[in-house]
């Protein structure tokens, strides 16, 4: 891109304006105006008065000839102001001799509270019983209003409210404090970034998406160049929807877009659409492709789009999903309506593309539907070259062996085992992350953290041996199963005793009797208690989980099954709430009898080699509870070379009593029930106790 055409697309982006740092606050004029009304309502200004009682008035001041007048206010108090030529007594020094506006010497000067008229009349005049009449005071009564304090109880309470009423509008509007967004909820809550508020984020911090980074990288490529597409009379797509499974970096494919593309960049949640209002959601919408389109050529990124996106008119009750629907409308028609939406590229991403409507999935408004699988092994390699720069890391750190040791991992598993490391190695006082750090810490992601301080009785720990000897030796003699790496009886996580590691093939593609095979050998801890010890235990609960869903999905989903048939009874279109069978009840109970024959003849199977190989069993067993971790190296020389082909690429283990290269458990197919999902993947899984 050249230097013209990024001055040209930073000319058209419109900047931020600055606000000033030492600004004036308004508000400061609503404390001023309520400093004044309660200092107007509240200033006495007959402040120099001073009150004294009436024994004091009567032998200082009446009886002494100082009074020149008595006046009574509103028959409550009464002033006494004192003759200016007696001021000058040093009786008098404390009355401040100033008056507002009136002359030096005005009073009052003193006040008391004089109680009742007749009460007041009587004392005064037997206080001037022995004074002539011509020298007697006389009173005056006075009915005064406080005009400014009555005006002011009439106004004060309005300004109050008033500038109370004004702060919350201002509030309201500005989004601040709780419930600021009442008169902006209906703006879009997208965030923006552009040339003054970038993404650091580069398309050289994704690695292991090759193939999606391609399709992206096109859509930034026409916004930088867009002469190099259009002159062939091609046109770029109006979005793209970025689909895989949790953790695979669709949100970081998404930030590397932003970092890169040099235009204004929308991001939002689809759950930012949603609120309780009705409308909200549709004018939040509008809004964002308002701005959207004011800032073009811009791209708008929606993250998890499912949550406004779903299929309309399914498992909906009367008015509960109608908001719902009526932005996911809003959106259609913004995406590809009857108005024009040039230079607005939209980004999507979702782990359920299978619940989404089909509206939104057609050509015009998601042309591209970029697929964001696990990464292979040399994916894996990339990613860890990624998460490793930040690390101080030893020589002994090989990035092929982390890659081989985590098959079925993600992009966010993968940070997560590095940072594990990190750790790990902090914790031991390491100055630097060996890769006995790194095989711990896949330990730690896929077994959970060891339970050092965990008690078990040895009758339970016997049991947990046997039960991973009968999984390590299953696998052992099962062609079909994948090659053991390690058995550890060891307690990790929440409430497994122990586990059985393997090393699998990355296939996506499963027979019938690789599956057999692995219920086989997720049967065998269950077949080795009831030999040994000739009863069960509840320590096959997650292994009869995995096989019942296997077995299951045989039957239904895979079409795995003669008596049953070469049907599916999956349909991605049924109702999310299934309350209805796509089979009859006597189909049902087909289904069940099969998959209980399909379990009941691995269970057989695997007793019947378990029994040939009692032998082998008790020397795992025994070896297991002599050193608690035990490895493929440890089974060849007690059992033997397996005696099938390896069919996987194993890494070379370094022998010792409790470390060897760690690899990633057993893995099996996602075997769900029919309505669940009919894609055959491979995840990572532990046959543990």
């Amino acid at each position: 891109m050249s230097d013209k055409d990024k001055n040209s697309i930073k000319n058209k982006l419109p900047k931020k304006p600055q606000l000033p740092k030492n600004g004036f606050n308004f508000y400061w004029i609503y404390v001023v105006i309520v400093v004044i009304v309660l200092g107007l309502n509240f200033v006495d200004f007959n402040a120099s008065s001073r009150e004294i009682d009436f024994r004091k008035f009567e032998n200082t001041m009446l009886k002494s000839g100082d009074v020149d007048k008595l006046i009574v206010v509103n028959k409550e108090i009464c002033e006494v102001y004192i003759k200016p030529s007696s001021l000058n007594k040093p009786e008098y020094k404390d009355v401040t001799q100033r008056s507002i506006g009136n002359g030096k010497n005005y009073g009052p000067h003193y006040y008391f509270n004089i109680g009742s008229i007749d009460s007041f009349e009587k004392k005064l005049s037997e206080a001037q019983h022995d004074i002539l009449p011509a020298d007697r005071v006389n009173v005056v009564y006075e009915t005064r209003k406080n005009w400014g304090g009555d005006i002011l109880s009439w106004i004060l309470f309005p300004i109050i409210m008033i500038a109370l009423w004004i702060f919350i509008m201002k509030r309201m509007s500005s989004g601040g404090g709780p419930g600021g967004q009442i008169f902006n909820i209906g703006k879009s809550r997208a965030a923006l970034f552009d040339q003054d508020n970038k993404v650091k984020i580069t398309f050289q911090d994704v690695a292991g998406l090759e193939e999606a980074k391609e399709e992206v990288m096109e859509i930034v490529e026409f916004l930088k160049n867009p002469s190099k597409f259009t002159k062939l009379g091609g046109k770029i797509p109006k979005g793209a929807l970025l689909v895989g499974p949790p953790g695979t970096g669709k949100t970081l494919l998404a930030k590397a877009v932003a970092g890169e593309a040099g235009v204004p960049f929308f991001s939002l949640s689809g759950s930012d659409f949603v609120e309780m209002f009705v409308g909200v959601g549709a004018a939040r919408v509008r809004d964002l492709f308002n701005q959207a389109k004011s800032k073009a050529p811009s791209i708008i990124f929606i993250d998890e789009i499912d949550a406004v996106g779903r299929s309309r008119g399914k498992g909906s009750f009367t008015g509960g999903n109608d908001e719902r629907e009526n932005t996911l409308n809003s959106l259609l028609v913004e995406m590809d309506g009857f108005g024009t939406n040039s230079g607005v590229i939209i980004l999507a991403a979702t782990n359920r593309p299978d619940v989404l409507d089909s509206a939104l999935l057609r050509p015009g408004r998601f042309d591209r539907q970029i697929s964001i699988d696990k990464p292979d092994i040399n994916g894996r390699e990339a990613i860890f070259k990624v998460h490793l720069k930040p690390l101080k890391l030893a020589a002994d750190v090989n990035l092929k062996k982390l890659s081989e040791q985590t098959p079925g991992f993600a992009g966010a598993e993968i940070a997560n085992v590095c940072n594990e490391a990190a750790l790990i190695a902090a914790r031991k006082n390491k100055s630097q992350v060996e890769m006995q750090d790194f095989q711990d810490a896949v330990d730690r992601v896929i077994g959970g953290l060891e339970k050092k301080n965990k008690l078990i009785s040895q009758e339970e720990k016997r049991i947990v041996a046997y039960h991973e000897a009968g999984h390590a030796i299953a696998g052992w003699f099962l062609e079909h199963s994948d090659p053991l790496v390690k058995v550890s009886i060891v307690p990790r996580g929440i409430a497994a005793l122990g586990y059985a590691q393997y090393l699998p093939k990355e296939q996506f593609l499963y027979t019938t009797e690789q599956l057999t095979d692995s219920m086989c050998m997720a049967l065998g801890g269950r077949v080795a208690e009831e030999l040994i010890f000739g009863k069960i235990s509840t320590g096959a609960l997650s292994d009869l989980e995995r096989i019942t869903k296997m077995a299951y999905s045989m039957v239904t989903i895979y079409g795995m099954n003669k008596r049953i048939g070469n049907v599916s009874f999956y349909d991605p279109q049924q109702s999310e709430y299934g309350f209805t069978k796509p089979y009859s009840e006597s189909t049902a109970q087909a289904i069940d009898e099969e998959v209980k024959k399909i379990i009941e003849n691995a269970y057989q199977k695997t007793k019947d080699l378990l029994t040939e190989k009692s032998n082998e069993l008790e020397l795992v067993a025994q070896e297991l509870l002599k050193k608690e971790v035990i490895f493929e190296s440890d089974i060849e020389r007690l059992v033997g070379k397996r005696p099938f082909p390896k069919h996987h690429h194993l890494i070379d283990e370094e022998k010792s009593n409790h470390t060897t290269d760690h690899v990633l458990t057993e893995n099996t197919v996602n075997n769900n029930n029919a309505g669940q999902n009919s894609e055959t993947q491979v995840v990572p899984n532990t046959q543990n106790l």
